[in-house]
């Protein structure tokens, strides 16, 4: 018999990680070796178990998920990951498999199904949840540039422009530039809209 699969898993609420370490363990072919609460923790936790697969949410403290793919791979190269996540939406999942994911999932899913992803991504297959995938097909990629992305992200919680200058080193009126140009781009009518409308869709 080959040995189980490894799994660590990234995810903030400690009952969920529980769960899925609990299901995925009853599996006689998946072993779960790790797991981490935050986002600036998997890369080294990676590196010190040299997990099969890395099971990352998004929405982690510290580092947000889709930001540390690249990263994790490029430290642990011989490991695949797989976003499970809340947030099922497409601008995500290109931003996902652009970093290098092999899967993407939504936790409304049945662990079944992720052990069976697990096992696909391992014998090489792309796994991706079809309803997401499909929606995906007829989403347009953002067309904020990186810095007006930084700039719209930066004013969540009612940030000034001064606030965000400092934050991204930036002068107030170029921020204030950013945001003008963010708000024109997405057709909304101020930055709290183009702030909820780009998040919709994944683009932040």
């Amino acid at each position: 018999m080959s040995d189980p699969t490894t799994i660590l898993i990234a995810e903030d609420q400690r009952m969920m990680r529980s769960a899925l370490t609990t299901l995925l363990d009853l599996e006689h072919d998946l072993t779960v070796v790790g797991g981490v609460e935050r986002g600036d923790e998997v890369v080294a936790a990676a590196e010190r178990l040299r997990p099969d697969v890395v099971l990352l949410d998004i929405e982690l403290p510290g580092r947000n998920g889709l930001d540390v793919i690249a990263p994790l791979l490029a430290a642990v190269p011989e490991c695949v990951v797989i976003v499970v996540t809340t947030f099922g939406r497409p601008g995500y999942l290109g931003r996902a498999l652009a970093a290098g994911a092999r899967g993407f999932l939504v936790k409304d899913d049945p662990v079944e199904q992720l052990a069976a992803a697990i096992r696909r991504v391992r014998s090489g297959e792309r796994v991706v949840d079809p309803k997401l995938a499909a929606e995906a097909l007829g989403t347009s990629d953002s067309p904020l540039t990186e810095r007006e992305a930084d700039v719209l992200r930066a004013s969540a919680a009612g940030a000034t422009a001064r606030d965000i200058a400092v934050q991204l080193s930036l002068s107030p009126s170029t921020v204030r530039n950013y945001l003008s140009n963010a708000i024109g781009k997405l057709g909304a009518r101020n930055r709290l809209e183009a702030l909820t409308f780009a998040r919709e869709r994944g683009w932040l």
